[in-house]
């Protein structure tokens, strides 16, 4: 059951989010502060994607970050670990009354 449904600038790529995000995290790494993204974290059966996407890997090879192969949104990232019991979903790709009012957790990953 879709709870709520996002897309990316040109609407090429779609999201159905099956949870309700109760804070937002915003990450200081070298990759979330140039893309701005606002994330909620949610295992990935609570979250689907659909359109064509472009994957990005970073240095340290933990995290695949994904956007629209055609207007570049950042959408999500997935873990290379199978495993891992969590992806992430930029909340700005969805409507602002989502997001707009919840608490911000700031993630301090530039220091380390």
């Amino acid at each position: 059951m879709t709870i709520h449904s996002g897309s990316c600038h040109c609407g090429a790529v779609r999201l159905a989010l099956d949870s309700e995000p109760e804070n937002a995290a915003e990450c200081n790494c070298s990759l979330c502060r140039r893309v701005a993204a606002l994330w909620h974290y949610c295992p990935p059966s609570q979250l689907r994607v659909t359109g064509d996407l472009a994957g990005y890997v970073q240095g340290d090879r933990t995290l695949t970050t994904w956007r629209c192969a055609n207007c570049g949104n950042v959408t999500h990232w997935t873990a290379f670990d199978p495993d891992y019991p969590r992806v992430g979903v930029n909340l700005r790709l969805f409507d602002p009354a989502l997001w707009q009012d919840l608490p911000r957790k700031m993630i301090d990953s530039a220091s380390y």
